[in-house]
């Protein structure tokens, strides 16, 4: 296995965008491969997952891609005074990937998921972009952000990405599983510690989908919000990715 740490011009930012990669090696299973796309945390990087988990050795042995992309502080969504990290994701970044590195471009090859600031984006970009992805996945995600509940106690900085009512529907994880075309729905998988502070937005958004009647896996683990539990609950997102994808896990 190979890692890569790939900096690259990227319209929607005006900037440099970067991720890492975990790279298959190609003498044990020949490309192309899918790609699960991990985002992190609001207060992380693109090398977060790297240094603190062991997400590496997870998929040491699988014919799998694993892209760790640098969201910023943006909600992987665009401001409309600022960056545009959703336009980042959606169209520079999954074009460059399957670009240059052994891809199968195909939806059923592609998924995404990620922690906290990061389940928020998969969550919604999946639902946002049902025709990207496949599956997705999140821990502890803050899936509730937007709702009025809890938007109301955000910051500046916050508000200043998500200025109005409108903006807000446009990326409520709620309103796009709502609106979300069934025949194109992703499989989802999501879950949470029960002392983290984001258990409330969790457990909403379960019963949310129930109302719906969205299939979808929640779980519920002994844990707090930090990287001891994400290293632990990775490994389950990443072999739900893999049986969606059609990789057998020894």
């Amino acid at each position: 296995m190979g890692i890569a740490c790939v900096h690259f011009f990227s319209k929607a930012l005006g900037k440099e965008g970067q991720f890492v990669a975990c790279l298959p090696d190609r003498q044990e299973a020949p490309p192309p491969y899918p790609v699960f796309y991990l985002l992190h945390g609001l207060s992380d990087d693109a090398t977060a997952w790297l240094r603190w988990t062991s997400v590496e050795r997870y998929v040491r042995t699988l014919p799998l891609i694993v892209v760790m992309p640098d969201g910023g502080r943006g909600w992987y969504s665009d401001a409309p005074e600022g960056m545009a990290y959703e336009t980042f994701i959606v169209r520079d970044l999954i074009s460059f990937v399957d670009r240059y590195l052994p891809t199968d471009p195909r939806r059923r090859a592609r998924a995404i998921g990620g922690l906290s600031m990061g389940g928020f984006g998969a969550m919604k970009l999946a639902l946002k972009h049902p025709r990207l992805f496949c599956s997705v996945t999140s821990h502890s995600g803050a899936l509730a952000f937007l709702r009025p509940k809890f938007f109301r106690e955000a910051g500046a900085e916050f508000r200043r990405i998500f200025p109005t009512a409108r903006i807000r529907r446009e990326n409520d994880p709620f309103v796009l599983a709502k609106n979300v075309s069934r025949r194109l729905l992703p499989r989802i998988r999501f879950d949470c510690g029960q002392d983290d502070s984001l258990i409330e937005h969790n457990r909403l958004f379960h019963k949310h989908l129930n109302r719906l009647g969205i299939p979808h896996e929640y779980e519920e683990f002994p844990g707090a919000h930090e990287w001891g539990y994400w290293d632990t609950h990775i490994k389950e997102a990443i072999a739900f990715h893999c049986a969606n994808f059609g990789i057998k896990q020894s």
